[in-house]
């Protein structure tokens, strides 16, 4: 760890720990633990209170309206709120929020991973009217920016598509180009414009409230252990495409990494609580296929990006990602109808 992340996680636990330990009494609190630690994010909890930075580059207009939300009392049994507003004072160059402790889904028991709660929060999520203007949900943006992350990531002759051997003669000394970026790169092109955050979603798409990065790591029990699941993180909230908070199980689901009985679950109880993503009833593929496909090359990329920074070869689950890209770059940019390969 750095001399400026060790900083900035002690100033997280005093945050956390000033708000948590009541005052004038003896201190008995554990040392502050770091929950996770990226330039997005980095989560610190001390006793029963978690600080977060936020991105460094954060809209903090649209990250005050986010928090808001999380604290509306339209969403209560939704959102887990938010204990303080984004911290003017805090001592970092990041906005810092204090949470709740919550308890997460535990990544040892795939069999109690609740796709059934993920899903019926979703949905009320959905179709609950926005209490105030907001932010657009920043998910195509998300991707854009992972994609970026990878093309950063990788050294140029990765990301340059293949040479036209008619225009410019092959060169046996020219570097080799890296397949499983120019699967990646190719997903990312054949999708729509307001996919890849280079233009606003169809009109008939674009005003549910959203969440914006849903997997299970955004869900939470409070009060822990045994409370209600909530979800967690606004930092992608706002309003846009409902569809796209189904994309990543949907996508897990196509590339064969999500059980078809988890898939249904997951799709069945967010019907049955009148989820407006998908029709009631039929085929789903079509208004999920966009968003599925997009988070598909959200996640390929991230993972090339950290095999990278690692200095290793992708893991059977991101090859699969990998390989569900250049199966993506062959389909027309929108599906009408039929199931999403």
């Amino acid at each position: 760890m750095t001399t400026t992340q060790t900083s900035l996680v002690h100033d997280l636990g005093t945050l956390a720990h000033r708000l948590s330990h009541p005052a004038r009494t003896p201190c008995v609190c554990e040392p502050p633990q770091v929950l996770a630690d990226r330039p997005d994010g980095t989560v610190v909890r001390s006793g029963v209170i978690v600080a977060k930075a936020h991105a460094a580059d954060t809209d903090r207009a649209a990250l005050t309206a986010r928090i808001a939300l999380a604290a509306a009392p339209q969403l209560a049994g939704i959102l887990l709120p938010p204990l303080t507003a984004p911290e003017p004072a805090a001592p970092t160059a990041r906005p810092v929020t204090l949470w709740p402790l919550g308890a997460p889904v535990d990544p040892t028991d795939p069999g109690a991973a609740p796709w059934a709660e993920a899903a019926d929060l979703l949905a009320r999520l959905h179709r609950t009217e926005p209490p105030f203007p907001l932010p657009p949900m920043r998910g195509p943006a998300k991707a854009a920016r992972a994609v970026a992350r990878m093309r950063a990531a990788l050294r140029g002759d990765a990301i340059t598509p293949p040479r036209d051997p008619a225009v410019e003669p092959g060169d046996a000394t020219a570097p080799p180009r890296d397949p499983a970026v120019l699967s990646v790169l190719a997903g990312w092109r054949a999708l729509p414009a307001w996919a890849r955050g280079e233009a606003p979603a169809p009109a008939p798409r674009a005003d549910a409230l959203c969440h914006g990065d849903l997997h299970l790591g955004q869900l939470v029990r409070h009060p822990a252990p045994d409370g209600p699941w909530l979800l967690i993180d606004m930092d992608d909230a706002g309003v846009g495409d409902p569809a796209w908070d189904l994309g990543r199980p949907a996508a897990w689901y196509a590339a064969g990494l999500l059980a078809p009985e988890d898939w249904s679950t997951f799709l069945d109880a967010y019907r049955a609580a009148g989820g407006p993503a998908v029709p009631a009833d039929g085929d789903p593929w079509p208004a999920l296929d966009v968003p599925a496909r997009a988070l598909t090359v959200q996640t390929a990329a991230v993972a090339l990006a950290k095999c990278a920074a690692e200095q290793r070869d992708p893991d059977d689950h991101e090859q699969l990602m990998i390989e569900s890209c250049a199966r993506i770059a062959t389909l027309p940019p929108e599906l009408a109808t039929g199931p999403a390969s």
